[in-house]
């Protein structure tokens, strides 16, 4: 008499990056995680903190942990900044700038050191991983006198320019690691269906690596809104960014405004809070994409 051999639930297989995003964590994996979560909250809050304090709390002995004195004060001095004001609109446009164009170059630089094979791919990638060692400030003193040179000073191009530097070769990276994941197969194919190596790239590989541009760009775009040190020295007065604008506006010799400060910090991270927690999915996939091959 044959016995029937019990079926065993068949598991479901999980998307690249989402053992990070949905982990599979017991008890007390759960309440490390909630413990380190707080710990790396708590810069958070005292920021959030600050900027409700009125300064004279700020500055006492017994700072009070809780503002006790609330006010609203220290977010009206931002709106009512029009220089700030403006910083926000060039950080804008310089951030979304080096974001688009990264993008774009990185991939075609990526799907060119994946999927062709010519003299000078490897020296390409080295140069790369070799432009990573040099200091920024010693990189710094270079693109000056190389935008100087060019009148390209004090613009917007300088400092976009400057900062693809740096992201450039880290989102090429990124997405060749992803699109070597890809078939030969998918280029073959659309080869056959008549279209080219431009219109393959971007009707066929770039939506089959989507979270990995989203991962690049996001990237590109929290580089640039963050610097400080290559924006006060490329940017011209009327192009400085916020950081710019923030530390000049707040900070002077021996006096600085903390709660102005922390509250101008706190209108300005909402953006990049808010992205990135509407593109965390992708952000997380497409890292971790990245960080495999095949």
């Amino acid at each position: 008499m044959s016995t029937l051999t019990p079926v065993r639930p068949r598991r479901r297989s999980r998307h690249v990056g989402e053992g990070i995003t949905n982990p599979s964590l017991g008890v007390l994996g759960k309440l490390a995680l909630t413990v380190l979560a707080l710990f790396g909250l708590l810069p958070v809050y005292w920021l959030v903190a600050t900027a409700f304090m009125q300064r004279h709390d700020v500055f006492a002995a017994n700072r009070p942990f809780f503002p006790l004195h609330p006010t609203l004060d220290n977010f009206g001095t931002f709106f009512g900044n029009t220089t700030l004001l403006n910083n926000v609109v060039n950080s804008v446009v310089i951030s979304a700038g080096t974001a688009v164009i990264s993008v774009l170059v990185s991939g075609l630089l990526a799907y060119s050191l994946s999927k062709f094979r010519y003299r000078g791919r490897n020296a390409i990638m080295v140069m790369f991983l070799i432009g990573q060692l040099i200091p920024g400030a010693l990189l710094l003193v270079t693109l000056y006198l190389m935008f100087s040179s060019a009148g390209l000073l004090y613009t917007y191009t300088a400092v976009i320019l400057a900062y693809m530097t740096f992201t450039l070769p880290l989102s090429a990276f990124l997405l060749k690691g992803i699109i070597d994941g890809l078939p030969d197969e998918i280029i073959e194919a659309a080869k056959v269906d008549g279209l080219s190596n431009l219109a393959t790239l971007f009707r066929i590989i770039f939506p089959l690596v989507a979270p990995g541009l989203v991962t690049a760009g996001m990237f590109a775009f929290m580089r640039s809104w963050s610097d400080l040190l290559f924006a006060l020295t490329l940017a011209g007065p009327d192009k400085q960014t916020l950081p710019v604008g923030m530390t000049t506006a707040f900070i002077h010799e021996g006096a600085a405004n903390w709660p102005a400060l922390m509250a101008t910090s706190v209108l300005t991270s909402l953006p990049l809070a808010v992205i990135f927690v509407v593109l965390q999915r992708y952000f997380v996939s497409g890292l971790a994409a990245g960080a495999v091959k095949g």
